[in-house]
């Protein structure tokens, strides 16, 4: 007995000497607080503890606690208010370790104005004070689980609903009066239901509750990397819906809305959400999707703290309603970062739209139609072309045009303590210059009742004076100012810290396009989560290293390729191995580390598969080809100066000139040049990744290679004219006219890695540490940093931001080789990095 007890102290000894917890960053939210900490060696996984405002030692979820490559992360939800402390221990053979605990983390609680909130009503799971409502069902969903989740649902009919739609499904009967919340984990692409061909809601998640009063469901992301990738959120005859803290990527959907109100909903609050583009729909305006967040039909509505980006149309607000009567929605705290328009776009609606910020809006901010009333105040406005319209008058007709933004009849916006600058045009109503020619009717105090004599122009409609009853929260709300506003949209608007992606535009570009930013783009379309598994889940995971498909020359070894598994995977094969070790591929297995390292000089062409196994979940397969190619190919140049249209590389047709001036390029003076009009085309085909530089008579220039817009910058000296450089995949690629005319004087395709070995940048520009775990910094002392692009080592755009950044954030990506291209106001320069 005495040699079991010591045997026993011995193991609790041993656990308590290793297991200590190094954490790694706490931060605190809206409701919400996380820690991340770093893998502990023998840990099979973690408890995790927080203490604070009345609550002592209380465990979260095991579903919140989750594997990154490099940390572990653990979010706590539904906190009131205050100061906490968060204590993670390691747990082996279930034995729990000594814990660490951080120091207070301050939680901060939500903004709940707004119509949403009307009568009392607390849309979603959670109490005023941002706990869980008693009795509330929290379901959790992740890529693995989305299909197969289940619950039971009074009033369903059939139970237990399997399939987060299914379950959706049992609470649209409106039976169920029991909270649900809805918490949604890592990058989660479409669900079953929204593939299916025979799906009545067109590839969106859809939520009704036949609007229950007495039942509530919010619909919400856990930590900062929450995504519906390639699906949208349709809520339609619902009441008490909270949606917030998700990120929204090219919904592909019948109604084409990331988030759309579509019918009968009321008492609905959308907050906290980052919205990107949509898959690009049929129409000439859709290139960024149909639509980010709309509302029809639909009454007590609250959007606030999102974070709209480069958004095509943001907010459509009312469609056939046909009446302005109890109809109420709140705009506040939205970012509305570089979108172009609808922000909101009213029909019928009485709309309370404040504190926002507009920021490089390229078409226009709010405008008001068929009799709306509209209440702007302490927006903050930056560079918006056309920061308020009333249709069919003022702005909206100005120079002759017939409608800028609509052909309906009008509104009226009534307009106070708004600050403004950099638009194009804005008209407030005057008695006596501009009594009907207006945009909106600006007031000296926040209380002032417009007169029912002042008129839209078409239609004869009146402001309604919504804001000055008394029953509304409306009259008595103190408001931010507006530049205190602005501030904190930037600081809280969108998910928690930020959100993974986070994107940095352009002014100088961006502030006037209503184009597709192809780099924003490029980093959705390769959007791949850090999530490398959820603690709980029955699921077996495998991660590679980026370098996994190979092309080297004869007689060259691959870059090791390293293959790591975890979660409830115990050992990892490769099916193929004979034909691998025929080909001189080895394939070695190290079982403690959990690893397979693929390595060798390869002496023919092979493709291989990687497989999982273990007692339970779901086996892991990924794949992988080692090629044997050819040299890089030479770069190709094409001076029109030299050789006009002929080139054996470049196919080339259209208008050549001498009169466009001339520009140098190195030694050469270059005085002849094609035009770049609708006349103009040019193709040619890469056999892999390469660097193509055009050469342009002056920046500003515009150019579409591939169907993307480019536009020059100057060139660096001792060079003249403007520079257009991109980075382009293996493929045929096409030269089309831009936004303009223009005179291109010469072309270069290198294949130099990306431009490693032709720098233009030579000097005091350092990137560090290297290698890197999380954030990568810049240091220059004179260079204004413009962008910053990260390449794997196949040439595939990884991640991308742009305008006057001093560090990017790459703990999403995988371990393993890149290349960092930063292009300065100086040039260009390219490093290899290791990601750790």
């Amino acid at each position: 007995m005495k040699k079991f007890l010591l045997y026993i102290s011995l193991l609790f000894a041993s656990v308590n000497l290793w297991s200590q917890v190094t954490i790694t960053e706490t931060g605190g939210w809206m409701e919400s607080a996380f820690v991340k900490w770093s893998p502990v060696a023998g840990a099979d996984s973690y408890n995790v503890y927080y203490t604070g405002v009345g609550k002592t030692d209380v465990k979260i979820d095991t579903q919140l606690i989750r594997r990154y490559n490099t940390y572990f992360r653990a979010d706590v939800l539904g906190l009131a208010a205050g100061n906490y402390t968060i204590t993670v221990k390691p747990v082996t053979a279930s034995v729990e370790g000594t814990g660490t605990t951080t120091a207070n983390i301050n939680v901060l609680a939500h903004d709940r104005n707004g119509f949403a909130f009307e009568g009392g009503r607390i849309p979603g799971g959670y109490n005023i004070d941002g706990t869980l409502k008693s009795g509330a069902v929290v379901l959790y969903i992740t890529q693995n689980t989305k299909n197969t989740v289940s619950l039971n649902v009074t009033g369903a009919t059939t139970n237990p609903c399997v399939g987060l739609q299914t379950i959706l499904d049992g609470f649209k009967k409106g039976s169920d009066n029991r909270p649900l919340v809805v918490r949604l984990i890592g990058n989660i692409t479409d669900l079953s239901s929204t593939v299916n061909p025979a799906d009545p809601m067109g590839g969106d998640v859809v939520i009704e509750n036949k609007n229950n009063a007495s039942g509530s469901i919010t619909f919400e992301g856990v930590g900062s990397d929450a995504v519906a990738n390639g699906w949208g959120l349709r809520i339609k005859t619902a009441s008490n819906i909270e949606v917030r803290n998700l990120g929204f990527m090219l919904t592909n959907a019948d109604e084409g809305d990331n988030i759309g109100l579509q019918q009968a909903n009321d008492h609905i609050w959308v907050h906290n959400c980052d919205l990107f583009y949509g898959a690009a729909g049929g129409d000439a305006d859709q290139a960024k999707g149909d639509g980010a967040m709309d509302c029809k039909k639909s009454t007590y509505v609250t959007f606030s703290y999102n974070h709209f980006l480069d958004s095509g149309k943001c907010n459509l607000l009312g469609l056939s309603e046909g009446t302005t009567a109890g109809l109420y929605i709140t705009y506040h705290h939205n970012w509305y970062d570089h979108s172009d328009s609808r922000h909101p776009r009213v029909r019928y609606y009485s709309a309370h739209v404040y504190n926002n910020y507009y920021d490089g809006n390229s078409k226009y901010g709010a405008g008001s139609t068929l009799g709306s009333s509209v209440f702007m105040e302490g927006n903050f406005f930056r560079n918006c072309k056309y920061p308020m319209l009333t249709s069919m008058q003022g702005t909206d007709v100005y120079g002759g045009a017939e409608g800028t933004f609509s052909g309906e009849a009008g509104g009226t916006i009534k307009a106070f303590n708004n600050t403004m600058s950099g638009q194009t045009r804005y008209v407030p109503y005057n008695a006596t210059t501009y009594p009907v020619e207006f945009d909106a009717i600006e007031t000296s105090t926040r209380g002032e009742v417009i007169s029912s004599s002042i008129t839209s122009k078409s239609g004869a409609n009146a402001y309604n004076n919504f804001d000055t009853d008394p029953a509304l929260y409306v009259k008595n709300l103190t408001i931010d100012d507006p530049t205190v506003a602005k501030n904190k949209v930037i600081q809280y608007s969108g998910r928690i810290s930020g959100g993974d992606l986070k994107w940095t535009f352009n002014n100088a570009v961006d502030d006037t396009s209503s184009e597709v930013n192809a780099a924003l783009m490029t980093a959705l379309t390769t959007y791949t989560s850090g999530l490398v598994y959820v603690q709980g889940e029955n699921t077996q995971t495998l991660t590679s290293t980026s370098n996994t498909n190979q092309t080297v020359a004869s007689g060259t070894a691959i870059s090791n390729i390293v293959y790591t598994w975890g979660g409830d995977a115990t050992d990892a094969n490769v099916p193929e191995l004979t034909v691998l070790n025929a080909a001189g591929i080895s394939a070695v297995k190290n079982l403690g580390a959990k690893t397979t390292t693929i390595s060798g000089i390869p002496t023919a062409d092979v493709s291989f598969s990687v497989v999982t196994n273990g007692t339970s979940g779901t086996p892991v397969t990924l794949t992988g080809t080692i090629a044997i190619g050819s040299a890089t190919p030479s770069d190709q140049i094409h001076n029109f100066t030299a050789s006009g249209t002929t080139n054996t590389f470049y196919t080339i047709s259209g208008d050549l000139s001498t009169s466009k001036g001339t520009v140098v390029y190195g030694s050469s003076t270059l005085t002849q040049c094609i035009k770049t009009n609708t006349a103009v085309a040019i193709t040619y085909t890469t056999s892999q990744a390469s660097t193509l530089m055009l050469l342009f008579a002056t920046a500003g220039s515009t150019i579409k290679i591939d169907n993307t817009t480019y536009t020059a910058t100057a060139a660096v000296a001792p060079n003249t004219g403007g520079v257009i450089t991109v980075n382009l995949l293996a493929g045929t690629h096409n030269i089309a006219r831009g936004n303009s005319e223009n005179a291109l004087f010469y072309m270069k395709t290198s294949y130099t890695t990306l431009g490693l070995n032709d720098n233009t940048e030579v000097a005091k520009l350092t990137l560090y540490p290297n290698p890197v775990t999380n954030q990568l910094y810049f240091s220059s002392s004179d260079r204004k940093i413009n962008t910053v692009a990260i390449y794997n080592l196949t040439g595939a755009l990884v991640k991308s931001i742009s305008n006057a950044v001093d560090y990017i954030d790459v703990s999403n990506l995988t371990s393993g080789g890149y290349l960092v291209k930063v292009t300065t106001d100086q040039g260009s320069f390219t490093q290899k990095i290791i990601k750790k």
